[in-house]
Parts: C-alpha cells; structure tokens; sequence
C-alpha cells in the first residue's frame, strides 16, 4: 500500500469508535420508538401526571419485592399452566398465546359471569384461561398451535375455533371474531413471508428483541399496536413485547430467547399497571379523570386519557427502572419489572 492510499481497516476502526458509517450491522442500535414516544407522551401529558417521591418509594418497594421473592426468569415456567419444554412447539404455544392475549377485562368480578375456561378441575379467569384453553385444545388432539393448521379452513372451521374458546360460563369469551381474525391473519403471514414457520421470524431478528418487536409489528398488523396523540404516531407495542419477553423468560435468555438486547423491552402497557401505579402514588390524574376512573366509567380505547396514561405508565416504570439501577448499580432490572408490578395487583 502506498503512502497515498488511505488505511481502510484504520478508519473502518476510527469510524467505529465515533459511532458513524461503516460500523459493521451488529453495532448499530435498533430503536422500537416506543419508550421514546413514551417520554414524549409524559412531556405532552394534561390529565396524567408523575409523582416524584411516589416513583422513588415505589422503586424500593419494587426492589424489595424482587429480593424477597428472588424473582428471575426462571419463575415464568413455575406457572401450572406455563410450559415447560424448551423446544419449537413451545415457540409455537407462545406465539399463540400472545397473539391472543388482549381484552380479557370484565366490570363484573364474580367468576360466574366472566368468561371462563375449567381445566384439570380447576376454573381460569382473565389471561390463564386463553392458556388454559390452549392446553385443553392440544389435549384433545386438535393442533391449534401449528401455524399451518389456521390456514387449513377444511379443519380448522369457524365452528371449531368457537368450541375451542367455548367457556364454562355463560359469558363467553370476549371479541372471538377478532381473534378469529388474528389466528387466520397470522397463519397467511407467516405462510408468505417465514415459510410457515414462527422459528423462522425469530431467525430473522438475529438474536435482538428490538428487531423481533419490529418484525411483528410491521409483518403483523395484529401486533401493531399504535396510537395517535397530538398529532404524533405512538408506538406502544404491547403484545409484540410480551412474546420477546415471553420467549426470553421461558427459555432463560438461551436458545430461542437469546437476545442481546432485551433492555430495550419496555413496560407492557395494558390497563391494570396504570393501576398499580397510581395505587403506588406514582401516577397523578386530572380531576375530570380521576372523576371518571372513580365512576367507574369506560376509557374509550384510542383516546386521549388512554394514551396519557398508557403513556405515562410506561415512562414511570422506565424512572422506577432507572431509580432502582441508582440505589443498586449491579441489579438486574427490565421488563421483569412490570411483571412483578403486575403481581402486585
């Protein structure tokens, strides 16, 4: 090489270090929008607020839980109903699972008359019984798992579909058109862009959860999970979230729920961590809002008091998360910590 020829290696090297062209592809840092928009929501927020102090003693408390439980991934498969081998038709369970994991909410408490599904002489309410039905399906030898099966309509019928979410109540189990729709949906996705196969998706992500999130969301508009405030698209991703976190609990951050970045895992922002928080004294709402929760009147979904709070509940975790990483630099703090909010409830 001669004097006037540049040294590739030594700028590919220098370009590197300063975070510009040329890093190579497992360098550059994958964004999911969605704790960026979260903040944007908080700084934008009118009718929900964050309390200081409330944040810092709800991270002690947080952290204490964790430590008294001695909480880690490992607890995930310690659920009855959770499962428990490690290999591609656990993958697929899990996709299922949480392609369906929406909108289990009932004003009525009484187990009688929510929906409900009675396995193994046991009666599951709320998310464990979209689980236990899954179990109960596969037991009766119908593959309701496999990929292919949703897009077999000869077998896999509508009528079929209904016996398989049928309840033990009489109320049964809500929005089954959608979920229909998101069972058949998804089978033609992963038919035409993965082969038919979920292990396939997850191959693509190359072991980052941020890209995982992404591929679901913009393959799968039943994982897209956005909304508009102040004329801004929020990303909240909820269920795309859930099946990365899900993946990494079940297999212990190995294998197939390998990801080197599963910090970038957010907050699942649903309708009880909201909850939680303002329980906690971390969240502060308007007095027309605080008047309407107390009335015990339904937040449309979309609006502006559900993105505030959908919103800022996520960013408050993100404070708890961070407040928590202050008092104890060595701990191990991610989406984990939503789970264990959420077992508070």
């Amino acid at each position: 090489m001669s004097d006037s020829e540049p040294d590739e290696e030594l700028l590919s090297l220098l370009r590197q270090s300063l975070g510009i062209n040329g890093g190579s592809s497992s360098s550059k840092i994958i964004d999911t929008k969605v704790l960026a928009d979260a903040e944007y929501v908080y700084d934008h927020s009118i009718d929900v607020a964050l309390d200081t102090y409330g944040t810092k003693a709800a991270a002690a408390t947080v952290w204490k839980l964790m430590q008294e439980k001695n909480y880690s991934f490992k607890t995930w498969s310690e659920h009855t109903l959770h499962p428990k081998t490690k290999d591609e038709s656990t993958v697929n369970f899990i996709f299922l699972m949480d392609l369906l994991n929406f909108c289990f909410w009932s004003e009525d408490p009484d187990p009688a008359k929510c929906f409900s599904v009675k396995y193994h002489g046991q009666t599951f309410t709320g998310y464990w019984s979209l689980v236990a039905a899954i179990h109960r399906t596969l037991e009766e030898d119908i593959p309701i798992t496999t990929p292919s099966f949703w897009n077999n309509q000869t077998e896999c019928t509508d009528n079929l579909l209904k016996h398989i979410f049928r309840s033990a109540s009489s109320k049964q189990i809500p929005l089954l058109d959608q979920r229909m729709h998101c069972i058949r949906e998804a089978g033609r996705i992963l038919a035409s862009d993965f082969d038919g196969c979920v292990l396939n998706l997850i191959s693509q992500a190359n072991n980052s959860a941020a890209s995982l999130i992404n591929l679901l969301t913009t393959h799968f508009p039943c994982f897209n999970d956005t909304a508009t405030f102040e004329s801004k698209r929020i990303h909240f991703q909820k269920r795309a979230q859930i099946f990365v976190a899900d993946l990494w609990a079940c297999f212990e951050g190995q294998s197939y729920g390998c990801f080197h970045d599963i910090d970038t895992v957010t907050m699942f922002a649903d309708y009880r961590i909201p909850q939680m928080l303002h329980s906690l004294g971390c969240l502060r709402y308007s007095p027309s809002l605080e008047n309407h929760v107390r009335n015990l009147k339904e937040i449309e979904s979309g609006c502006g008091w559900e993105v505030q709070l959908r919103g800022c509940s996520i960013w408050c975790v993100e404070l708890i998360r961070r407040e928590i990483l202050r008092q104890h630099p060595k701990a191990e703090v991610n989406a984990i910590l939503a789970t264990k909010l959420r077992e508070r409830g």
